[in-house]
C-alpha cells in the first residue's frame, strides 16, 4: 500500500494548462511542411482543424509529456524558452506512436472524432505518423539555435532517441501479448517501463538536463518519470475496462473485446481458480468475444478483487513517483504541483 494519502483531484493539474500556449506555438513551428493535405491530417490528428482543415475548437490530448518537460526545466530553475524545441520534439513523438498505435489496435476513434486511418485510410496515415517522427527529429535542431552547446544537444538527441527505441519494443511487446495467457505482472511492468514510462521518463529528465539541473536531481527527475509512467498505463488498463463510455469514448470491457493482456487480466490469470483461468483462456482463443463473453470475464475480475488490486498499485507507484524528488534541488512549490499532477494521473477518468 502507498504510504502517502491521495485524495481524488477536483480538476485538471495546473502543470497540465500552464504552458499550452507555448507548447502550440512551439508545434505550430514544427509542423513545416508545404504539402497541406499532409500538413492538415498532421494537424487534424493534434486536434487543430476539422477532416477539411478548417479551424476547429481544439481538441487536443493533455500534453503531459512536452508539459512535462517544460515543468521539469522550471522546476531546476531553467528557463521553458530552452526547453521548447525539445518539448515539441517529444509532442511529436508521442503523436506519431498514437497515429500508428490507432491502426495496429483498429481502433476508429481518439478523444470522440475518427482516427486518422479512419479518415485518410492506412498508408496515407502510415505516412503522416512517420512524417510526425521526422519531424520530431528536425524540431531537435533548433536547440542548437536556443543553447548552444552541442555536448548537451547531442546528449539529449541520444536520450531522446534511446526513449523513442523503447517505446516501440514496448508498443511491440504489448502486442505480442495480446490473445497470450502466460504473461505474469514482472513481464508486464516491464512492457509498461518502456510502451508508456521512456517517454515520460525521458520528458522530465531532459527538461533538468537542459535546466542545468546537477546529476543526482536529473537522476531523480527521470526516476519520478519512470514511476509516473506506471501510474499513467496502469490507470489506462484500469479505464480500459471499468471506464464509463461518456468519459473514454470506448465500452465498458473494451480491452477484454479487444483481447488485450492488460493488468487485470494479468492479475486473473495468476489469482483465479483452474476453472476460471481455463475459461479465459477459451476466451481469448475465440475471433470473436459477445457481450456474454464480456460479462463472464468481469465476473472473474470481481471474484478475484482485481479491479481493487490495480488501484492500490497505481497508489503505489504514485508514492514512489513523488518520493523519487526527495533529494532533487527544486524551486519552491514545485513539489506540490507535481504532487497535483500525480493524483490527477491517480484519478483520472478519460
Amino acid at each position: 500500500m502507498a504510504e502517502i494519502e491521495f485524495s481524488q483531484p477536483a480538476e485538471s493539474p495546473a502543470i497540465l494548462g500552464k504552458y499550452s500556449y507555448e507548447i502550440n506555438q512551439a508545434l505550430s513551428e514544427a509542423l513545416s511542411i508545404k504539402n497541406i493535405s499532409l500538413l492538415n491530417m498532421l494537424r487534424y490528428h493534434i486536434g487543430w482543424v476539422d477532416v477539411d482543415g478548417l479551424p476547429r475548437a481544439s481538441n487536443q490530448g493533455k500534453g503531459l509529456r512536452s508539459s512535462l518537460c517544460l515543468f521539469s526545466c522550471e522546476a531546476v530553475g531553467g528557463s521553458i524558452n530552452v526547453a521548447l524545441p525539445l518539448a515539441a520534439g517529444i509532442e511529436l513523438i508521442h503523436n506519431f506512436s498514437l497515429i500508428h498505435d490507432d491502426i495496429q489496435d483498429g481502433d476508429m476513434e481518439r478523444r470522440h472524432r475518427p482516427t486518422v486511418w479512419a479518415n485518410w485510410g492506412k498508408p496515407k496515415a502510415l505516412q503522416a505518423g512517420n512524417t510526425m517522427r521526422v519531424l520530431a527529429d528536425l524540431a531537435l535542431q533548433k536547440e542548437v539555435e536556443s543553447i548552444g552547446n552541442f555536448n548537451q544537444i547531442a546528449a539529449c538527441s541520444l536520450i531522446l532517441t534511446t526513449a523513442c527505441l523503447d517505446m516501440i519494443e514496448g508498443q511491440y511487446l504489448d502486442l505480442y501479448f495480446e490473445g497470450r495467457t502466460d504473461i505474469d505482472s514482472i513481464k508486464y511492468l516491464k512492457m509498461v517501463s518502456r510502451k508508456t514510462g521512456a517517454l515520460i521518463r525521458c520528458s522530465m529528465e531532459l527538461g533538468a538536463i537542459v535546466g542545468n539541473a546537477d546529476h543526482e536531481t536529473v537522476g531523480s527527475m527521470a526516476l519520478c518519470g519512470s514511476y509516473m509512467g506506471n501510474v499513467f498505463q496502469i490507470r489506462d488498463d484500469y479505464l480500459g475496462i471499468w471506464g464509463y463510455e461518456k468519459n473514454t469514448g470506448k465500452s465498458i470491457g473494451n480491452d477484454i473485446r479487444k483481447k488485450k493482456n492488460s493488468l487485470p487480466i494479468v492479475f486473473a490469470m495468476e489469482k483465479a481458480s483452474v476453472g476460471d483461468k481455463r475459461f479465459i483462456q477459451e476466451i481469448y482463443g475465440k475471433s470473436y468475444i459477445k457481450d456474454d463473453d464480456v460479462d463472464h470475464v468481469m465476473s472473474i475480475l470481481h471474484k478475484v478483487g482485481a479491479k481493487e488490486y490495480v488501484q492500490e498499485l497505481a497508489e503505489t507507484e504514485a508514492a514512489l513517483a513523488y518520493k523519487a524528488l526527495d533529494e532533487a534541488k527544486l524551486i519552491d512549490g514545485s513539489r506540490e504541483q507535481i504532487n497535483e499532477l500525480i493524483r490527477f494521473l491517480l484519478y483520472r477518468e478519460n
